[in-house]
């Protein structure tokens, strides 16, 4: 990505909005809710914007939405960005970069995954600790953007420890049941097979889905404090494995979907 894209896109959006957000959201699988939450004051569809990608997923609408929640001025990406799409890593983490440019400092994510950790049932929420990176690209590969972040960032803590420990304070005030633990994105778009499930629990993956660390990687590089969490819509079980539905996930993160958004709002109105 060059110097005039981000200036084109930028100057896009300040035609349409003034505002300098602190928060950036990533509505995954199951925060549509938190959406309705934003007291909106612009919206624009990605297809208008210069150089941001579309996104080609059913559930995933392609808008950001600008307002506010509990008060904070927020920028909301409705409609996530996935490697399986055909998307290069620097397209799906362009609108991270454009969160930055606006004045964001702090990306909250959330995103549907399976359970390889049979003690987390489908139904709860688990705050994402650590990611193992199994995706065949790197968003960072090629020329670094000096203006962003170093050439060799740090990982050694991708998840802001103070909000997930916020995070955790909130669900037991809350009284929401609420797992820690490590996620694992893999290329997708197909779910996979039960070797590949005992592979994924070996290695120390918790719950494994298909987005978040390219996001968190460049999230990282540019100095963002980040938050993440997954909505456990499966149970992912190599010994009683069955075909899972789109329809039965959606069900799962309906059912869900007001205890991430209640977590999430005073998230944001704390952090």
């Amino acid at each position: 990505m060059s110097t005039i894209q981000f200036d084109d896109t930028l100057g896009y959006i300040r035609k349409h909005y003034s505002g300098t957000p602190s928060i950036g959201i990533v509505l995954g699988t199951g925060m549509g809710k938190l959406a309705d939450c934003i007291e909106v004051e612009k919206t624009l569809a990605y297809n208008f914007i210069p150089h941001f990608p579309i996104s080609t997923v059913e559930s995933h609408f392609g808008k950001l939405i600008f307002g506010k929640i509990e008060g904070r001025e927020v920028v909301a990406m409705q409609g996530r960005l996935h490697y399986y799409e055909g998307y290069t890593m620097q397209q799906i983490t362009y609108p991270i970069r454009i969160m930055q440019l606006l004045g964001v400092r702090t990306l909250l994510l959330s995103n549907a995954a399976g359970a390889v950790n049979l003690d987390f049932p489908k139904g709860s929420l688990m705050i994402i600790d650590d990611h193992i990176n199994l995706l065949p690209e790197n968003p960072l590969r090629g020329p670094n953007l000096d203006k962003f972040g170093p050439r060799f960032p740090d990982m050694s803590r991708p998840y802001d420890p103070g909000l997930i420990a916020l995070a955790e304070k909130i669900a037991a005030e809350e009284k929401i049941a609420l797992h820690k633990g490590v996620y694992v994105s893999v290329p997708g778009p197909n779910l996979e097979t039960r070797a590949e499930y005992r592979f994924l629990r070996a290695i120390g993956a918790d719950v494994v889905g298909m987005s978040t660390v390219p996001e968190v990687i460049v999230a990282q590089h540019m100095g963002l404090r980040t938050f993440a969490i997954s909505l456990i819509t499966d149970e992912c079980d190599p010994d009683h494995l069955a075909p899972v539905a789109l329809a039965d996930i959606l069900a799962v993160a309906a059912a869900t979907e007001p205890s991430l958004t209640r977590i999430m709002q005073r998230l944001i109105a704390e952090c």
